[in-house]
């Protein structure tokens, strides 16, 4: 039975993916239990234990009775940005959906989502979600995580078990500590973000897999798997495809997750270590890749024995080494190995499941290469693009604090009031491209944002 319901959850995520976990409308309409059940706020994607479990056991948890209908959910966001230098990039991009062109304070609807999040068969559930930029005025097919698990005591042990096929790493990743549900969850697309980010954070949507996942009882989270590029005209297909180009990888990328995690009186610990090898072709003709290996921690600390007061921290730390087989040898990159390291560190006050205070600092460094990081050839361009910014936010989320049903469970709305402050961006303090006269603070934003599900 279950190799049965392995192959019909292939099937229906090859056929799904031919044609950031939110705290979906439909899980609460599943389960009969308020959003604040799962999530530190009642809106989320911050989860708690519980939201932690339901996401392990593949989303199926429920009465089961109820209709097709009530698994689908909607979403959209829209937003205001300010930046505190006009950036006559935001004016001159060719893209013109739902978003204003301006040099500054700029009003977009960032997306609008569709999502199934339930149930498909006794053990089996998912999160798909399709959205419409409109940003880059097209639609996509988005974060999608499909799941068959079960539990089982053997011997002394108890396993909670499954598989999950999605098409981002780290999507189905529990602790919001990873790249997909990490913070800070919303941001401008009108802000300059650092140029260099590590891999694992970049093939969203352009590549499938599978990971086999098990928790042993309670405290061992170990899960194993691997990610293939899908075909140029898949990823076209699924509005994934950008001028940059399609990612190409050669063979499989094997990816893995490691943690312990432990409840005590009302405090949660979480430390794990998470990683990903790809072998990226630069140019598919030559058989030649780069590879690149992404090595993480994480630390996730939750005070929950008061929901009144909510504390919480999060970090993780990403070094990654490149070996640039294909790059160095045909003079794009200076270095034939060289190193890059993300650091992210969060904290953050909720009170009342309601308001939220939230701090973090984020620096990006790494070897200087003036074959790749030169913008163009432009021997102006910085060779280093070390950054450094930290990231304030307050949030309100009014609902979601109480069991709903019938229409009083399609409005959940969270407003977000965020401001990034750079200190460093690629490279420099103060002109940083040599010539533009642009320091790194003057990318600092003011980003308002108004997110309703439904």
């Amino acid at each position: 039975m279950f190799m049965r319901s392995v192959s019909i959850l292939a099937f229906l995520f090859g056929y799904l993916l031919s044609t950031s976990v939110h705290a979906l409308p439909s899980f609460a309409r599943q389960t009969g239990l308020a959003c604040t059940a799962c999530h530190v706020q009642a809106y989320g994607p911050d989860l708690n234990s519980l939201g932690r479990q339901f996401k392990l056991k593949g989303y199926t948890q429920g009465g089961g009775d109820e209709a097709l209908t009530s698994r689908i959910s909607g979403m959209v966001m829209g937003s205001l940005t300010n930046t505190k230098k006009d950036d006559a990039d935001n004016a001159d991009r060719v893209n013109k959906g739902l978003a204003t062109n301006n040099s500054n304070n700029n009003i977009a609807l960032d997306q609008a989502s569709i999502f199934y999040g339930g149930k498909i068969l006794e053990k089996m559930g998912a999160l798909v979600q399709v959205t419409y930029d409109g940003y880059a005025n097209r639609f996509a097919w988005d974060n999608t995580d499909i799941r068959l698990a079960d539990e089982a005591d053997i011997g002394n042990h108890y396993l909670i078990y499954g598989v999950s096929f999605n098409n981002n790493p780290t999507v189905q990743d529990l602790w919001n500590t990873t790249q997909a549900w990490g913070y800070p969850y919303v941001g401008s697309n009108y802000q300059k973000s650092p140029t260099m980010a590590p891999v694992i954070s970049s093939l969203g949507g352009q590549v499938g897999g599978a990971s086999f996942y098990s928790l042993v009882n309670d405290i061992v989270y170990l899960e194993a798997g691997a990610y293939s590029s899908f075909a140029k005209y898949a990823q076209k297909g699924m509005g994934q495809w950008s001028q940059d180009g399609t990612v190409k990888i050669n063979g499989g990328a094997p990816y893995w997750r490691l943690a312990l995690q432990k409840n005590w009186q009302g405090h949660y610990f979480e430390v794990g270590h998470f990683g990903m090898r790809t072998d990226i072709q630069p140019d598919v003709s030559s058989g030649v890749s780069d590879r690149f290996t992404d090595l993480g921690v994480d630390v996730n600390y939750q005070y929950l024995a008061d929901t009144k007061h909510i504390y919480e921290f999060k970090g993780s730390y990403i070094r990654e080494q490149q070996q640039l087989n294909y790059s160095f040898p045909n003079s794009i990159s200076k270095n034939p190995n060289q190193q890059i390291g993300f650091l992210g560190v969060n904290g953050s006050y909720t009170y009342d499941q309601t308001y939220s205070l939230s701090l973090g600092y984020n620096k990006n460094y790494g070897s200087q290469n003036s074959g790749i990081y030169f913008v163009g050839g432009d021997p102006t361009a910085p060779s280093k693009l070390n950054a450094e910014y930290f990231t304030t936010e307050l949030d309100y989320v009014p609902f979601g604090k109480q069991a709903t049903t019938g229409l009083a469970s399609y409005f959940n709305l969270r407003l977000a009031l965020q401001y990034v402050a750079f200190t460093r961006f690629d490279g420099a303090d103060k002109n940083y491209f040599a010539g533009n006269g642009r320091s790194a603070s003057d990318n600092n934003t003011l980003y308002f944002n108004t997110w309703l599900t439904f």
